[in-house]
């Protein structure tokens, strides 16, 4: 699976002499490209209401950019996906630079934890999540004021490089 985006699908059930300016359902959905995002529509579209491919028509497909991608943001990720036992109803949280690396990240998250493919996933809202509401402890560890990461293998290297001292064995120093 290749890099996700973020586009907002406009389509409407196909005009009818009964109905000639029919209903228009605008959706938000995260894929690949602009063709598997309208597969997706539809897939949606007809479970949620009586309107088919068959039957509809895509008014518009425009790809969704974020506002500040050199940000980092905390991201809440509703989503329910279909494992081997049933359907289950999900909140992750991930803390990344937009919401398409955000989905990006529970896909894969996803798929190694629940063993959960593409298309059985099904993201209900994808919400940025100030840091005091953050719920999940792995992200809430890194919001501490003064955090630090310690490092505990340094190696000293010399100075000057000289091709006597570049053949030279010397027990390492680790402090």
């Amino acid at each position: 699976m290749g890099h996700l985006n973020e586009y907002q699908v406009v389509g409407r059930r196909l005009p009818t002499e009964k109905e000639p300016t029919p209903k228009l359902f605008r959706m938000s959905l995260f894929a690949p490209n602009e063709v598997v995002a309208k597969s997706r529509f539809w897939y949606f579209l007809k479970q949620v209401n009586k309107v088919k491919r068959a039957s509809g028509e895509v008014v518009s497909v425009n790809r969704i950019y974020e506002k500040k991608p050199g940000a980092v943001k905390n991201f809440g990720i509703w989503l329910r996906y279909n494992s081997r036992s049933g359907t289950h109803n999900m909140y992750k949280e991930y803390r990344e630079l937009s919401r398409t690396d955000a989905v990006s990240s529970c896909y894969q998250d996803m798929a190694a934890r629940h063993r959960a493919r593409f298309g059985s996933i099904q993201i209900i809202k994808v919400a940025e999540v100030k840091s005091a509401d953050v719920r999940r402890p792995y992200i809430r560890q890194v919001l501490q004021p003064n955090l630090k990461f310690p490092l505990p293998h340094r190696i000293t290297r010399p100075a000057s490089k000289s091709v006597a001292a570049t053949f030279t064995g010397s027990r390492p120093n680790t402090f």
